[in-house]
Order: structure tokens, then C-alpha cells, then sequence
């Protein structure tokens, strides 16, 4: 397949297998496995939603979560465990939770009162930062908001939840820079853009500016290179865009939804769309 970045490229995908992956893509060297959340699908009080896993090696899809929590984003924490974005439902509060990749067993991480997190990344500090949009009440599946839609960083070691940044409409996919010195949110809301902060301290967001519009809209899954090269799911695709949020090319794939880095030399992009997974070999490497 071609690689990325050039500019005015149009990479050939290779379809992977044909399944309802929807969010949270995370690839397990350890296992050569990709690790999803579900389509969402109806349910008796509230959407379904699973977590479901892909033999890379054998094809083979197994659940090993069902019915989630209305799972969506996920990111493996310093312990090799999946940290978990559970969006929650009426009856079951939203949370940050851990799942046993062997077991399926979960722990509460963060249980303070959320809307519906979207999407998480973890710092090398440890610190959790993720985004909290009000998508389950404007869906349907969740109690009225309680609180703005924002970035949070909780610090397991204290246990402290901190508001970082709320100037979103639906704060959504993030990720850090190589060496961390900058976080990258894209707000799915209006308008549909991807911003982009210095971080402080380790801990602090300051100079909040836009870095680029996205439309088509739609930026979802985000993820860095090492080189530092932005990728944004969008309507079209995924977007690949300069640290200056110049365009540098595109994975042409409507209906991408989120993705990761992963395969054993970490440069294939794996790619959720709702019916299928794709992939694509790049001349870049995930961070």
C-alpha cells in the first residue's frame, strides 16, 4: 500500500474483517490483538454496547465485555489494562473504569459525577485525561448533564479530579504530542475543529488556539505520529495535518470513525468504521 504522509495521496486500505467496531481501538502487542467497543444496539432500558476482541493472527472475534456500560473510548494503562470511557446509562453512572484484558473484570477508576466520556489518553506521569461531552443526554441514554462539557486529568496517586479546559461545544478525541508539550482536542460539536494547548507543568492547559476546521466535520479518533504528525478522523477519512495543522494528506475512508497505531513495528494504522475494520501500512510509527 502507499504510504502517508504526502500530500495528495490516496492510500488503498486493506479491509481487515467485516464487524460492527465503532470506538476505542487499542492494539495489543503482547496478544497481536485490537481490542474495540461495539456499534451501539438497542436494548430493553438503554443502548448495548461490547467489548469485543480481534485475533489479528486467526480473524477470530470474541466478546469479552457485554453490555458495557455504553462503552466507547479506550486507552491501555501503565499496567497493560484497558482504561475504559463508560458513557453509562439512566441507572448506571458514567465512569473511568479498568478492565482485566484476561478476565473482563472491571474497577471503578474515576466515579465522580461525569456526563458521558468520550475518549481517554494516558500521560507517562500516570495522570488520566479525558474528554466529558453531553452526547448521552442529547442521545437519550443519560440524566441531564452534570456538569460542562470539558477536558478533565485525574491523578490516581491523589486521586484529585481537575477541570483542565472548557471552551468546547463536544469536547471528543485527544491526544499529546511526542514529549507531551502539547494536547490536541477536537471539539465534534459547532463549529468542528481540532484545538490545541501548551502543557504547563506537566499538568496545566494555557494558549488555547484552533488548529485547524475539519470539514467535512467530524473529527473524532486522534492520534499522533512520532514525528509529531496529527491524524483526525473526519467525514471523509482520516486527516493527516502538520503540528501547525497544515494538511499533509488523507486516508480516504468515509465513515472512519476512530483508530490506532499498532502491528509489530507499530506503523499500521487500524481503522473502525461501524460495519468493518481497515488497515493501512504507513512509512510512520505510532507514539
Amino acid at each position: 500500500m502507499p504510504s502517508l504522509p504526502r500530500p495528495g495521496d490516496a492510500p488503498r486500505l486493506a479491509h481487515v474483517v467485516h464487524v460492527d467496531a465503532h470506538e476505542g481501538p487499542v492494539y495489543c502487542a503482547d496478544e497481536h490483538a485490537l481490542y474495540f467497543t461495539s456499534l451501539p444496539r438497542p436494548g430493553q432500558a438503554a443502548p448495548v454496547v461490547d467489548i469485543k476482541r480481534l485475533d489479528l493472527a486467526s480473524g477470530a472475534v470474541t466478546v469479552l465485555v457485554s453490555d458495557a456500560r455504553m462503552a466507547n473510548g479506550m486507552v491501555l494503562d501503565h499496567d497493560g489494562a484497558l482504561l475504559v470511557c463508560e458513557q453509562g446509562t439512566l441507572t448506571l453512572p458514567a465512569a473511568i473504569a479498568r478492565v482485566d484484558r484476561a478476565t473482563g473484570e472491571r474497577a471503578t477508576v474515576v466515579d465522580a459525577p461525569l456526563n458521558s466520556p468520550n475518549d481517554v489518553v494516558v500521560k507517562s506521569d500516570g495522570t488520566i485525561w479525558f474528554t466529558d461531552p453531553s452526547y448521552g443526554w442529547l442521545q437519550g441514554f443519560r440524566p441531564e448533564p452534570a456538569g460542562r462539557d470539558a477536558v478533565y486529568r485525574y491523578d490516581p496517586r491523589t486521586g484529585e479530579l481537575s477541570l483542565v479546559a472548557d471552551s468546547f461545544d463536544k469536547p471528543n478525541g485527544l491526544c499529546f504530542s511526542p514529549g507531551e508539550t502539547t494536547l490536541y482536542v477536537g471539539d465534534n460539536g459547532e463549529p468542528q475543529h481540532v484545538k490545541a494547548f501548551d502543557v504547563i507543568d506537566g499538568s496545566g492547559l494555557a494558549r488555547e488556539r484552533v488548529l485547524a476546521e475539519i470539514a467535512p466535520g467530524h473529527p473524532d479518533g486522534m492520534k499522533v505520529d512520532s514525528e509529531g504528525r496529527l491524524y483526525v478522523s473526519s467525514a471523509s477519512g482520516v486527516r493527516v495535518l502538520s503540528p501547525k495543522g497544515e494538511s499533509l494528506g488523507e486516508l480516504a475512508l468515509p465513515g472512519a470513525v476512530n483508530f490506532c497505531f499498532g502491528g509489530p513495528a507499530g506503523d499500521v494504522l487500524f481503522i473502525t468504521t461501524d460495519t468493518a475494520i481497515h488497515a493501512a501500512h504507513l512509512q510512520a510509527k505510532g507514539t
